[in-house]
């Protein structure tokens, strides 16, 4: 076996300084790569498209995985070929066929044996707790809440994707929004200056168009998330149909924390809740709803921010893997 295809042969020393370890964050909107080398620190990072395999494919979210790989790699000015582990985080791929078929091509491209394929809702959960008991929400294009106790047991709630789920995540709001628009229009609902910004977002040149626009074949799911980010600014600005819909939208993030808070018995206990996702940047407009909800069930919970964004997070799970690799089958230090 040549040492280009097998990183085991490079060094005993699992911290040496050729080796690298990266960290994938794959979801409907994006793919984020980040390379950490043995001291843990970030070299490179990158960004490529959409590597959720339920939305575009196995095939193209692999390639956007590769892309960003290669991506970050030129920016570290380093060779995939140093790469030991990688720890891959995407959405979409809470079925073990999936994960292990992602698995598979990615290990087929490196021919490294530390490749492991979780959601993406399990590393940002690593980035903000490090393995220890708290919950993770993202809200994104989709939303997702995982938590973890003291016993190392975990839960997910939601996750379903824009036909069954995304409650509080940007397609969620921006459907939402269209309804609000919609009754607004027929006159079954409050006016709202939302109407304006749907008419011009998705290019409709009229109101009475809309519905035309929005189901137009170039139209994808991504492109509805999209229009959360109006729905935030209309709100921040005032509307009162916006309001409500992102009050709506942290109570519903809020009732899947309690979901996982329950099922993982954390009610009375004191522990941090990370939050992740754009749509968190509505601030207090979406999280004081999310709280209120939240406290009903577990008082002592707390939001915190992230200690590592989730590609971070995933290079330093591939490191921990790495380590346990090497200790297992080699024989080699501990520490």
């Amino acid at each position: 076996m040549d040492t280009q295809k097998s990183p085991w042969k490079k060094s005993k020393e699992f911290l040496s300084e050729h080796n690298l370890y990266l960290g994938v964050d794959g979801g409907g909107t994006k793919t984020q790569v980040a390379i950490i080398n043995g001291k843990k620190k970030v070299i490179g990072e990158a960004f490529s498209g959409v590597s959720n395999p339920l939305r575009i494919g196995i095939e193209k979210a692999v390639n956007n995985i590769f892309l960003a790989i290669d991506r970050a790699c030129d920016e570290a000015g380093r060779s995939r070929s140093d790469i030991v582990s990688i720890e891959c985080g995407l959405a979409g791929v809470r079925r073990e066929d999936l994960r292990q078929t992602i698995r598979k091509l990615i290990i087929e491209r490196f021919r490294i044996k530390t490749v492991e394929v979780l959601t993406d809702a399990e590393i940002a959960l690593y980035g903000t707790t490090l393995g220890k008991e708290g919950l993770v929400v993202i809200a994104g294009t989709g939303s997702v809440c995982i938590g973890q106790n003291a016993k190392g047991e975990k839960f997910t709630a939601g996750g379903w994707g824009p036909l069954a789920g995304d409650e509080g995540g940007g397609a969620g709001i921006a459907r939402r929004a269209l309804q609000a628009i919609a009754k607004a229009s027929d006159g079954r609902g409050k006016p709202t200056a939302l109407s304006k910004l749907a008419v011009d977002y998705f290019r409709a040149g009229k109101l009475e168009d809309l519905s035309v626009a929005i189901y137009a074949p170039h139209i994808d799911n991504t492109k509805i998330a999209g229009f959360a980010k109006c729905v935030i600014e209309t709100a921040k600005a005032g509307d009162e149909v916006a309001l409500e819909l992102l009050d709506e939208a942290g109570r519903e993030l809020g009732i899947a924390a309690n979901a996982v808070i329950r099922n993982l018995k954390l009610q009375k206990r004191k522990f941090p809740i990370g939050l992740v996702g754009g749509i968190f940047h509505a601030g207090e407009l979406i999280v004081k709803p999310f709280l209120r909800t939240v406290h009903k069930v577990a008082p002592k919970a707390y939001i915190v921010e992230p200690k590592f964004s989730p590609a971070v997070a995933a290079a330093l799970m591939a490191f921990e893997n790495f380590k346990k690799y090497v200790t297992s089958n080699n024989g080699t230090r501990k520490s």
